[in-house]
């Protein structure tokens, strides 16, 4: 059993095609104090990235949302945590997500809602957003939350853009989803600790 004054160990595992996964995915870190887990090009992670996400309190995933869903890399990584999910390794981890594409809607929820059932596959438990969204006629690229998400941070970039060019809203967004993560995890381990 951990400690409950031990610190939370969150992993960001993600995959990303063009570089805006990856920025996003730095932000979720950043807020989350998170270990980055890229998924490589042939959709792999290394053994010791596989120990890492046995040994976090909480895991995050992301991918760039692709024809409705996440990167066939993603689903490959997917496929593959079902050792995990037979041994019951993931069991009781705080588990969220987050995604990009390039269109304003692009079908980010399928994505999303792909990742919060391979989350509950393996038994774990989801953390939602707590940020309103910006929908006013005032409202513009950069505030919080444009993309009016609840399930996780929704990004929009468009597809001629660098990473560089991202909104700094939905990588604050992201930066805040991921301090909550860890938040989270962290108020359940105390609480756990405390009815131990």
């Amino acid at each position: 059993m951990t400690e409950a004054n031990s610190p939370i160990t969150t992993a960001v595992v993600y995959h990303s095609g063009y570089g805006h996964t990856k920025r996003m995915a730095a932000a979720v870190a950043e807020g989350a104090g998170a270990v980055l887990v890229a998924i490589d090009a042939e959709g792999n992670l290394a053994q010791n990235d596989w120990d890492m996400l046995a040994r976090a309190d909480a895991i995050l995933f992301g991918s760039p949302t692709y024809m409705g869903g996440p990167s066939w890399q993603f689903k490959k990584f997917a496929d593959a945590s079902s050792k995990a999910w037979f041994e019951g390794a993931w069991k009781n981890k705080i588990f969220g997500g987050f995604t990009n594409s390039a269109s304003i809607n692009g079908d980010k929820l399928n994505t999303l809602e792909y990742f919060f059932l391979l989350a509950g596959q393996h038994g774990g438990i989801w953390v939602s957003m707590d940020i309103k969204p910006a929908n006013m006629k005032a409202s513009v690229r950069d505030d919080l939350n444009r993309m009016g998400s609840y399930i996780g941070p929704m990004a929009q970039t468009p597809a001629d853009a660098s990473p560089e060019e991202m909104s700094s809203g939905d990588l604050e967004t992201a930066q805040r989803y991921g301090a909550r993560v860890a938040m989270i995890a962290a108020q359940l381990r105390f609480e756990e600790h405390q009815t131990a």
